[in-house]
């Protein structure tokens, strides 16, 4: 399973989900591979926000090596399912798809938690520490069904 994890800037949501989901399929032994995006182009290049990293590590793994990045059109073809953290990335996304096989791999992350809620995950980017928190939450919830639903 290939999965690709997609908010705006590329470190704060996706790299969280990143890292949240490949370490539970490591623990399950579990041939995933996961990456993250964003849909602009502000970071490219660093490293996750230190906050989220932080609360990576209090939950036992590390996202400090990732890299931002930005969505491309080929990781249509790269991925099975392209997960947005909220509904102006889902639609950033849909728009650059060619045809219906590529929209239809595009879904938001936590549909995954609460289905047909279409529950946007906060940007924690401008509030405080327990929003990095409230965000690994919300996206470890998502990861835990993934990971039950394969």
């Amino acid at each position: 399973m290939k999965v690709l994890m997609v908010c705006l800037g590329n470190i704060c949501r996706s790299p969280i989900a990143e890292g949240v989901l490949r370490h539970k399929a490591d623990q399950q032994g579990l041939d995933y591979e996961v990456d993250s995006a964003g849909t602009a182009a502000y970071h490219v290049g660093e490293p996750p926000d230190p906050r989220m990293q932080m609360t990576a590590q209090n939950h036992g793994f590390d996202i400090s090596g990732q890299s931002a990045r930005r969505f491309l059109f080929e990781d249509f073809e790269r991925f099975d399912v392209i997960y947005a953290m909220d509904q102006s990335n889902y639609q950033n996304i849909v728009s650059m798809a060619d045809n219906e096989a590529q929209r239809a791999k595009v879904k938001l992350l936590l549909n995954e938690y609460r289905p047909g809620s279409d529950m946007s995950v906060p940007d924690p980017w401008y509030g405080e520490a327990d929003g990095f928190e409230e965000v690994f939450q919300l996206v470890e919830a998502a990861c835990d069904n993934i990971i039950a639903n394969r």
